[in-house]
């Protein structure tokens, strides 16, 4: 459970961290030690484009891969990514094939949970840590770098986010993707498409979503 190098400098892994780190070697959590850091190991700060900011990782053994809202390959989609893939095919016209979204992580989209440990079958029983201290550390960082697209999904994501972005950044603030909530604002939101438009004008290459 070593701190990405690209992150490791970060206040938190000096102040909460140990904390955190002797709390879990006592405890069994998802998505487990090699893939706790998944996110910030995939998306390193100056690679930063996106910040999409879930709650903690699934809490069914197997399923996590380290990534908001992504799941292992091979495993169903929980009900919130299939909605964010209905909404991805009224969108652009499509979807990926897998839950997997490792691919968005490779082109600069920090997929980062609130809170990156969850024990099995007890969603959100390790969001009072101190490991909201990290998202918000992990997203300065990352706008040092420059103008960021932010996807905020639900009133937790905003809360957690609340202050960060910047008059030249991107923030498209909405309810969940959940059963309970993505008509509400989610459905029709099209997030994608107003990404890769904004990305454009930013001189950057738009985001390859579907895979």
């Amino acid at each position: 459970m070593t701190p990405p190098k690209a992150w490791a400098h970060l206040p938190f892994f000096h102040k909460e961290w140990p904390q955190i780190r002797d709390r879990l070697h006592d405890t069994t959590f998802l998505p487990g030690p090699d893939r706790i850091f998944a996110a910030m190991e995939g998306t390193p700060p100056e690679r930063t484009r996106v910040v999409i900011l879930g709650q903690d990782p699934y809490p069914t053994p197997g399923h996590a891969n380290g990534l908001a809202f992504s799941v292992t390959p091979e495993t169903p989609l929980p009900r919130s990514l299939a909605n964010i893939f209905a909404e991805l095919r009224d969108d652009l016209g499509a979807a990926p094939a897998t839950g997997d979204l490792s691919y968005w992580a490779d082109q600069g989209v920090l997929l980062l949970n609130s809170s990156l440990s969850v024990p099995p079958g007890q969603a959100g029983a390790h969001a009072g840590w101190g490991w909201h201290h990290l998202a918000r550390q992990a997203v300065a960082e990352a706008q040092a770098h420059g103008p960021i697209a932010f996807i905020l999904w639900g009133k937790q994501a905003q809360r957690t986010l609340e202050g960060l972005p910047r008059p030249q950044d991107l923030v498209i603030a909405t309810a969940h993707p959940s059963p309970l909530s993505a008509r509400r604002g989610f459905f029709g939101s099209r997030p994608f498409s107003r990404i890769n438009d904004w990305l454009t004008t930013q001189g950057q290459p738009a985001i390859d979503w579907i895979g």
